[in-house]
């Protein structure tokens, strides 16, 4: 994927979501499945996992990475599972506890999923874990959103473990940040484990 100096940020990051659309578009139904079952084997093999209480997650979209079994997984385990919810007076994304995804969960803005008005506030600070998804990453640890902005905005106030979450036809050389874009802490592929640390150091 090509980076044109001359454009501007918005204008290339416009451009990278176009790209991205169409090449996630040729990942097939079975493809993401397999490759979601085999990055929650990866997850659920790290420490930070492990050691979690409270796990933020997402509900995925067509073209994300399932996270529904993980999201099980967290459950049976006896972890804290929370899901952003659209709060109307702020206008913005917070995170809400979920028990059963079954009946937690109501048709929210933008049509995505969310937990119900009855389900608790989680508040940022208390995540351990949250996982992000992203049209792409690079292993710098940037990301690509789908432009909306309100994942980086809610991200603001996460002290946690930031997770992108993504298939490896996702990860790319070089995304073009600006001030408000959040930096992972990591990302999982499902064939990969990407830690950044600090100056921007990447383990493997």
């Amino acid at each position: 994927m090509t980076v044109d100096a001359t454009e501007s940020i918005a204008a290339q990051k416009a451009r990278m979501r176009t790209e991205m659309r169409g090449r996630l578009d040729r990942v097939d139904s079975l493809a993401r499945c397999e490759g979601s079952a085999l990055a929650g084997n990866r997850l659920l093999a790290q420490e930070v996992w492990c050691s979690a209480r409270t796990v933020g997650f997402f509900v995925p979209l067509p073209d994300e990475m399932d996270v529904w079994l993980w999201m099980v997984t967290a459950l049976e385990s006896g972890k804290n599972v929370a899901l952003p919810a659209f709060d109307p007076i702020r206008r913005t994304y917070g995170m809400r506890q979920i028990r059963d995804p079954g009946s937690d969960l109501v048709a929210g803005r933008y049509g995505v999923m969310e937990p119900g008005g009855h389900c608790g506030e989680v508040e940022l600070n208390r995540l351990d874990l949250i996982l992000v998804p992203g049209l792409a990453f690079d292993v710098r640890g940037h990301r690509l959103g789908r432009g909306k902005g309100y994942f980086d905005r809610m991200l603001e106030g996460v002290g946690a473990v930031k997770c992108g979450v993504g298939l490896d036809e996702q990860i790319v050389d070089y995304i073009p940040v600006e001030p408000h874009d959040e930096i992972m802490t990591c990302i999982l592929t499902p064939t990969r484990w990407i830690r950044i640390e600090e100056q921007g150091r990447v383990v493997e």
